[in-house]
């Protein structure tokens, strides 16, 4: 398992997509990763299930695409 905070803030955006393209490349061989972002887009672009925290205790729990499409994570998340 790979635990990861954050890893979208800093680096630059060359190598944010560099890294994820990475992970994507670990995540295919089977191995697990907890990814905590604020970038929500990338999120849901990586995940295959997500988790939206509020006030710190789960909000909505799901697929990423039913969250992409959740009226809720549109509004409050992705300014839709």
């Amino acid at each position: 398992m790979i635990m990861l905070d954050e890893p979208s803030l800093g680096p630059a955006p060359l190598m944010v997509e560099q890294m994820y393209e990475a992970l994507d490349g670990r995540r295919r061989t089977g191995l697990s990763i907890l990814l905590v972002e604020q970038d929500v887009y990338m999120a849901l672009d990586f995940a295959s299930r997500a988790y939206v925290l509020e006030n710190g205790t789960i909000a909505l729990a799901a697929a990423s695409d039913v969250l992409r499409h959740d009226d809720h994570v549109r509004r409050s998340y992705l300014g839709i």
